[in-house]
């Protein structure tokens, strides 16, 4: 059991926003307990966990409110556990570059994801394959500057931008074989790299 009391987490297996949160715990060995929800049948606890979205993940935990949204509950896990595994860089400028870059890849890049799988008409999938691949040639770049030739955007190990982006990679993977396309590409990373 975590220092902080009996913990809960809210969720759904293939969510990616809940799959970070999941990552974190595990990664600052935190103990919890996961609860699946079911999105046709949302319990009561989700309901009253978080009323003004109603949706997963949500962490619960003895004589606390409960912390919603992914990216909050990892800077809330960030805060209360900060000598375990270390996600964010210790100069408030370089965690809010490092926050901008999460905030990119939750409003800016996945969505389109949804946006592509809901676009009936050919010409507009390939206008939204286009800005999946531009955006995603963004992020490449970003990748170069921050490992630093390392193997993470954290450098030798796994930081927050590693989380972010890193549950999205099954999602990633899928969307661009169902669509027929490479969203990701190691060789077009560096062929563009002087772009940055």
């Amino acid at each position: 059991m975590s220092e902080m009391g009996e913990i809960k987490l809210l969720g759904a297996a293939a969510s990616p926003f809940v799959n970070r949160v999941q990552f974190v715990l595990n990664l600052k060995s935190i103990k919890y307990e996961f609860m699946e929800e079911d999105f046709d049948n949302k319990s009561e606890l989700l309901l009253t966990s978080n009323p003004v979205f109603k949706r997963v993940p949500v962490l619960i935990h003895s004589n606390k409110p409960p912390v919603c949204e992914s990216l909050i509950i990892i800077d809330y896990l960030e805060e209360t556990h900060p000598d375990v595994h270390k996600l964010l860089p210790s100069d408030p400028a370089d965690r809010a570059v490092i926050r901008f870059w999460a905030y990119y890849i939750d409003n800016e890049f996945f969505p389109l994801y949804g946006r592509l799988r809901k676009t009936p008409d050919k010409e507009g999938k390939e206008a939204l394959k286009k800005q999946i691949i531009e955006r995603s040639q963004v992020l490449e770049k970003t990748f170069v500057k921050f490992s630093n030739g390392k193997p993470y955007f954290g450098g030798d190990d796994v930081g927050y931008l590693d989380v972010v982006l890193g549950c999205f990679l099954g999602w990633t993977k899928f969307v661009g074989n169902y669509n027929n396309f490479k969203i990701l590409d190691e060789v077009r990373q560096w062929r563009n790299l002087k772009l940055f």
